[in-house]
């Protein structure tokens, strides 16, 4: 079979061979190609054109592998909704890292691939609306311009899949900068090897912070990097009303990218406790509540870290402490900016955060849509029609005028700063639904 120009290199399989074991993904009847995503394999300088549907079919499902993949499963940890658990890839193989053009080192992952040491009694399986709906949304996050895994392709596997009821089975194959998690630590740090940790940080700096190779401290620099780019990137969730809905430990990547898009949507009206999780029934991870559990499980990162920060664990405790105590200001400077983005403001004012604050308030109570609202907003479309003709509304709307025009801006210039902030268009949950009925 023509290679369609994967460049593999096997990098993780360099760590401790406890964080991975070797085993292929497990064959599949009849192998179909459900849609790939031509726009990525060209960006990552792969090359189908030439491959019939079938022959990519059988490529992407694992009943052929690509030259140079050597398949295998991740083990990791994790807490899930504040439990510990040992985890690992259960459903998944990774082929390897395959080498762009442009030199970067992406995983490529079969997820739906089998049974693995891992799967804890499930079968190795996915079902194609799940994966379909993780193609949607992760493709969705990356052009909205936030860090997220992608989604190269998704194959049916001509066999079928039992949950509730019987489904149809498929494979999603799925592009990731790595995937290095918290948990990935946690399970290093469970088997109190300071050995294994140390290998870890290593070859994570290497992978996603190579500026801070010559560090004195990689442990405490590394905790601080990865604190800010994930904060930046919780920043980015509540900037277009996304909801993940399975924030565990497992699910958050050391390289900063949304990861594992199990269930989870875009927000319709404006309510901090939208949850997207059958099972989150205390709203752990409602939509308000992400910057802390990203804090939180930021701090799960830091234990994992203290032996290596500094050889006193008052001390370790200490230095940790700082970049934590740190996290949340980092967060609410962040946030702040991006409302003010949001609104059109480009000088900080005092009362910002206020003038946010009552928008935020009208829009819960009225049950306003988070999108259309600020779609709204950027086109000074239709507000003196609807709920927008209740006076709470226009005194806001009276007190935003005069703060723009304080701004030393010029309008045009706060409109054209709003509509690079807000998105017009967002997967509607109740429309990805729809589609993924319809191709189930």
């Amino acid at each position: 079979m023509k290679d369609p120009g994967f460049q593999f290199q096997q990098t993780y399989s360099q760590l401790p061979d406890i964080f991975y074991s070797r085993i292929p993904p497990v064959a599949v009847h009849q192998p179909e190609l459900i849609i790939l995503n031509t726009e990525l394999a060209a960006a990552m300088g792969l090359d189908f054109s030439d491959h019939e549907s079938g022959s990519i079919a059988a490529m992407l499902s694992g009943n052929a592998l690509p030259e140079g993949c050597d398949p295998l499963a991740q083990a990791y940890a994790g807490h899930q909704f504040g439990h510990f658990t040992n985890l690992g890839d259960g459903r998944a193989v990774l082929c390897g890292e395959h080498v762009t053009p442009s030199g970067l080192h992406l995983d490529v992952q079969f997820k739906g691939s089998g049974r693995t040491p891992y799967s804890r009694g499930g079968d190795g399986r996915a079902a194609l609306g799940p994966m379909l709906r993780e193609y949607v949304m992760s493709e969705a996050m990356h052009a909205l311009g936030i860090a997220t895994t992608r989604s190269l392709a998704v194959v049916t596997t001509g066999e079928e899949v039992y949950r509730e009821t019987p489904l149809v089975g498929a494979i999603l194959t799925r592009i990731a900068s790595s995937h290095i998690r918290v948990g990935t630590f946690q399970f290093a740090a469970a088997h109190r090897n300071v050995a294994l940790v140390k290998a870890l940080i290593e070859y994570t700096i290497r992978r996603h912070y190579p500026e801070l190779i010559e560090s004195k401290n990689p442990a405490l620099a590394l905790l601080n990097a990865f604190m800010e780019r994930q904060v930046e990137l919780i920043i980015e969730w509540m900037r277009v009303g996304f909801v993940h809905g399975v924030m565990n430990t497992d699910n958050m990547a050391l390289s900063g990218e949304t990861i594992d898009y199990g269930p989870c949507a875009f927000m319709d009206g404006y309510d901090p406790q939208t949850i997207f999780s059958s099972i989150d029934h205390g709203g752990r991870y409602a939509f308000g509540n992400q910057p802390a559990v990203a804090q939180w499980n930021i701090a799960r990162f830091a234990e994992t870290l203290l032996p290596l920060i500094h050889n006193d664990s008052e001390e370790a405790l200490s230095l940790a402490g700082e970049v934590m105590s740190r996290a949340d200001r980092f967060y609410q400077e962040g946030w702040l900016d991006m409302m003010r983005r949001k609104l059109g403001l480009r000088n900080p004012m005092p009362d910002d955060a206020s003038l946010i604050s009552e928008l935020l308030d009208w829009m819960k109570d009225n049950n306003a849509d988070y999108t259309n609202t600020f779609r709204d907003l950027s086109h000074d479309a239709l507000l003196d029609s609807g709920s927008y003709e209740q006076s709470g509304f226009q005194d806001w709307l009276k007190k935003w005028h005069q703060r723009r025009s304080e701004d030393n801006s010029e309008i045009k210039m706060c409109f054209e700063i709003m509509k690079a902030n807000n998105p017009t268009v967002i997967p509607r949950n109740h429309k990805v639904e729809e589609a993924l009925v319809a191709a189930s």
